[in-house]
């Protein structure tokens, strides 16, 4: 018989490992720690690649069979910043006032601490097990370069053939009141470097130079100017935001022979990152003149479409909660973009208030209710599969 476990507690013992990325400052041993007495086998993966420091991750598994519950997250953090001016120490793991003080207890330990205990509440009292399979995919390489840490958990699940049926993300998916917002898809997002080259010259005689400040201000226009599209079903409209205008000339008589840009596109499922791209330098060949353009893609647009494994969730979210959430593809990225190329996955966990801000904080009421929700997503999961068991 399983034991019933406490979020606040198991959530406090993580907050306590100061697990800034990429230190795993034993996290994952308090996770096995609680996961292990369940009846979880646990696989400790340390991935590697040079010019990138080592990271520790964990995949843990209860049952064999299908179907196959997957819960995902990271144990890692941002950096405390100013610790002085928290209310209680960032690691310390404090209660206060009802609230769970601490770096990660929204961003995203807490939302682990609360499946791990749903799990337990889940299976306390099932002698004979249950016929499925649950598991977690936590990562220590999510606030940073993401190389060694999801990625490449999931080419090791991939390999070993630990495919699940569906995932649920614990990102902080809420503005500000528990049960407000799933996230069942996310805009892609590009990254670009944009230098255009002209000819250096006395700005008392403009007819000799070229300045390419001139064409990169109309490049930029052109890109940036109005969104790319109107939306679409489940998706604001695609648009790029400037972040960095550099020329580097102090001079104020001098015209520059050289300027360059920074730029990012968060786009919807009308574009790829590739098509973009492709968009970009047309608008840029459009104004004419020399320019090298680079662009990075941090993740594609997906969608992962209303339907039965959604509405699982939000009967789950409703049930705990009484609110009925909002489907939503909005904010920024996460691991999700990766696993959506193994199974559906979806996002949902804490309030984003207070995620990387100074007293980042959990009410001791949302996280027993978050437990609950999950708990209540494991039920119905696996009352009513909503795939091929």
């Amino acid at each position: 018989m399983a034991a019933r476990l406490d979020p606040v507690d198991l959530t406090r013992a993580l907050v306590r490992c100061p697990s800034v990325t990429p230190s795993d400052a034993g996290a994952l041993a308090v996770l096995e720690g609680a996961l292990v007495p369940l009846g979880f086998t646990c696989h400790r993966l340390k991935f590697s690649q040079a010019g990138t420091p080592d990271v520790d991750n964990l995949y843990a598994r209860l049952g064999t069979g299908r179907p196959h519950f997957c819960f995902a997250g990271h144990t890692d953090v941002v950096p405390p910043g100013d610790v002085g001016a928290w209310s209680a120490g960032p690691f310390a793991g404090e209660v206060i006032d009802g609230r769970l003080i601490g770096r990660g207890t929204v961003d995203m330990k807490g939302a682990i601490g609360a499946f791990v205990a749903a799990a337990a509440a889940f299976l306390e009292g099932r002698r004979d097990g249950f016929k499925g399979s649950i598991s977690l995919l936590i990562t220590g390489d999510e606030e940073g370069p993401a190389i060694n840490g999801t990625v490449k958990v999931l080419e090791w699940m991939k390999a070993k053939g630990e495919i699940p049926d569906h995932c649920l993300v614990g990102e902080p998916t809420n503005r500000e009141a528990l049960g407000e917002t799933v996230k069942i898809g996310r805009r892609g997002s590009l990254n670009a470097l944009l230098t255009v080259y002209g000819t250096q010259g006395h700005t008392a005689y403009p007819q000799h130079a070229d300045n390419p400040i001139r064409r990169l201000m109309r490049m930029l226009t052109a890109i940036a100017d109005r969104p790319l599209d109107e939306g679409t079903a489940h998706f604001e409209p695609s648009r790029a935001e400037v972040t960095s205008i550099d020329v580097g000339n102090p001079t104020t008589n001098l015209i520059p022979g050289k300027v360059t840009a920074r730029f990012n596109v968060r786009f919807n499922d009308r574009h790829s990152g590739e098509s973009l791209k492709a968009w970009i330098g047309q608008r840029c060949a459009e104004v004419g003149g020399r320019f090298d353009l680079a662009c990075e893609v941090s993740g594609e647009s997906f969608l992962c479409p209303p339907g039965p494994w959604t509405d699982r969730l939000a009967t789950a979210i409703r049930g705990a909660t009484g609110r009925t959430p909002a489907l939503d593809t909005g904010g920024g990225t996460s691991d999700a973009r990766f696993i959506r190329n193994l199974c559906p996955v979806a996002e949902f966990g804490l309030s984003s208030a207070t995620g990387h801000k100074v007293d980042e904080a959990v009410t001791v009421a949302d996280l027993v209710s978050l437990t609950e929700v999950y708990r209540r997503l494991l039920a119905g999961y696996f009352a009513d599969p909503p795939c091929p068991a």
